[in-house]
């Protein structure tokens, strides 16, 4: 577990081009993604508990011009009420999370879903969403898209998946036909000689990481064609291809994140 180091200075969200959204910039930021998105039709995903990242990137794995390019939307969090782990707590602290201004300026859940509904990312077929070991970050999207618990049969939930998010390639699936590649988001970065941009343990750094390797990957390891029909859809950990049982761990209102990022890249 990482520890908090002494007289370090992280670095600035928007110093590394990424644009944290909060209750009162929220409509503003949703409708400048519906623009991006348009020729950006790539978006990398994470979750991180506190939020959800949005990032759009093209076919090259280049992102839009401007000052922003990712999308960090905080939620609201409260520390006396809502449930946590202290160590998760003590980390995102030391990763620079304000879980004060979560409390007083986060987005409310239900109207991130409602604007997430007419944004032009989710239920399109010409979005293709890239995430890293995802089936908690799309978990819990979906449980807020239908405002609902999420399906105790697997079956279901892929076909809410599907329905949501049409196009899904999981890098740590991905990984399975690179034999070379093993570990976390991080070692996989660095085997694949990327450099992060932003703090760790933030969704905005991490979302940025995981479309870096995908790109990296696409052209290292498939020629730069990724065959749809035995990647996309598939989550690591999750299908008949694995010995798991249902995943329970998504049901009622045990999933609580605060923080989502989307980056975006160019159709």
């Amino acid at each position: 577990m990482p520890t908090a180091t002494v007289g370090l200075q992280l670095p600035n969200n928007e110093d590394c081009g990424i644009r944290d959204v909060w209750a009162h910039n929220l409509e503003d930021e949703f409708r400048t993604i519906r623009q991006v998105v348009q020729k950006y039709q790539y978006v990398a995903m994470d979750t991180e508990f506190p939020g959800v990242v949005a990032r759009p990137i093209d076919d090259n794995g280049k992102t839009p011009g401007g000052s922003y390019t990712t999308w960090q939307f905080n939620f609201k969090f409260n520390l006396q009420e809502d449930m946590y782990a202290q160590d998760s707590i003590d980390l995102l602290t030391n990763s620079g999370i304000q879980f004060k201004k979560h409390e007083d300026e986060g987005i409310e859940p239900l109207e991130f879903a409602e604007l997430l509904m007419s944004s032009g990312i989710v239920l399109m077929d010409n979005i293709k969403w890239l995430s890293f070991h995802s089936g908690y970050d799309f978990g819990y999207l979906i449980k807020l898209l239908t405002d609902n618990n999420l399906p105790q049969d697997e079956n279901e939930f892929f076909e809410l998946l599907k329905l949501y998010f049409p196009t899904i390639y999981d890098v740590k699936y991905l990984m399975k036909s690179c034999k070379t590649l093993k570990g976390g988001l991080q070692e996989v970065a660095e085997q694949l000689e990327l450099e992060r941009v932003g703090p760790q343990h933030q969704a905005g750094s991490d979302s940025l990481l995981t479309g870096m390797a995908f790109f990296k990957m696409k052209e290292m390891f498939f020629e730069d064609t990724i065959d749809d029909s035995k990647f996309s859809g598939h989550l690591y950990g999750l299908g008949t291809s694995f010995a798991v049982n249902v995943p329970v761990y998504f049901y009622g209102q045990s999933v609580t994140f605060s923080k989502c990022t989307f980056w975006c890249f160019k159709g």
